[in-house]
């Protein structure tokens, strides 16, 4: 027995297969104390793409100073093959950072919009329906230039200031951002309070709304525990795509109460155990959830990661 991978066990009535969205060089990266160059960050997305990693976050064309982490990410989309069949998307979240990552030559970009009015103002600067209008025109725009857009949703799950939020309001978002040309949503529990009831409530308002189930994804926080207990619950509920990032790095930097993404290792343990094909490395994916904690300078919260890591030190 390998011990690296877990004892399979399929179920019946979850998807045979997944996509790992991994957000580790841009949403991983966007919230800690450490600014890694250029050629780490370009390191580090070779090291995911090589573990089989297809859709990886490269950065954003954000204000600098509001998250200077983010800076010289024109330098790090040339840096890489935009030809080699994995995507790099970047987010954009005004028409000046869609103008900047067209010209770095970008071909698949990410909008956002806020379901709540107070993270609106907190994150975005503005109230929700200036903010909406905005990010819509920015993926109107973007379907205009054939980019491939991929839409996130903020506070779907609840709001640090407002408290719970309606999933009619997560629908209402959801349609106004396929209407716009996206062709995923990624519902996020910014602040990591979701549970498996609330993400199966949320998912069937959505396709009671006519969203197709097919154009869902799940990022989750891992605030409280629930991050794979939320997966599971939206496999059970035919979602077949997952954002998650090496070693659980990352947060919202303007939600404080956020804590790290869910870990890319953790993920795919539970995915192979259950028999559901990823292309992806879990040992892979561990190591390179240690070089990153090496380059940040301090440990990382995966768990999968550190048994992985131990029984290698073991073995050795």
């Amino acid at each position: 027995m390998n011990r690296s991978l877990p004892q399979e066990y399929s179920q019946s009535g979850l998807p045979s297969s997944v996509s790992v969205y991994e957000v580790s060089a841009r949403d991983g990266l966007q919230s800690q104390d450490r600014t890694l160059p250029v050629a780490t960050r370009l390191e580090l997305i070779s090291r995911l793409s090589a573990a089989g990693l297809t859709s990886i976050e490269a950065g954003s064309f954000v204000s600098e100073r509001a998250v200077p982490q983010m800076a010289d990410t024109r330098e790090v989309l040339e840096g890489l093959d935009l030809d080699s069949g994995i995507a790099y998307p970047v987010l954009t979240p005004n028409q000046r950072g869609l103008d900047e990552a067209l010209n770095a030559g970008a071909r698949d970009v990410a909008v956002f919009l806020s379901v709540t009015e107070a993270f609106s103002r907190a994150n975005l600067g503005d109230t929700r329906e200036i903010t909406t209008e905005r990010g819509l025109d920015v993926a109107r725009s973007a379907v205009t230039s054939d980019l491939r857009v991929r839409g996130y949703l903020s506070m779907v799950f609840g709001d640090p200031w407002e408290g719970p939020v309606a999933p009619e309001e997560v629908a209402t978002a959801a349609r106004q951002l396929l209407d716009a040309g996206c062709s995923r949503i990624s519902l996020g529990d910014t602040i990591g309070t979701a549970t498996p009831g609330h993400v199966t409530v949320v998912l069937d308002t959505l396709v009671s709304a006519g969203i197709p189930i097919d154009a869902i994804a799940l990022h989750t926080h891992n605030t409280y525990g629930q991050a794979l207990a939320n997966v599971y619950a939206a496999l059970r509920f035919g979602v077949t795509e997952f954002d998650a990032s090496v070693g659980g790095v990352g947060g919202c930097p303007f939600a404080r109460t956020a804590t790290g993404n869910l870990a890319t290792e953790d993920l795919l343990w539970m995915l192979a155990g259950l028999g559901i094909a990823t292309g992806v490395d879990i040992e892979a994916a561990a190591a390179t959830s240690q070089w990153l904690s090496d380059r940040l300078g301090r440990p990382l919260a995966s768990a999968t990661s550190s048994a992985i890591t131990a029984e290698r030190k073991q073995a050795s």
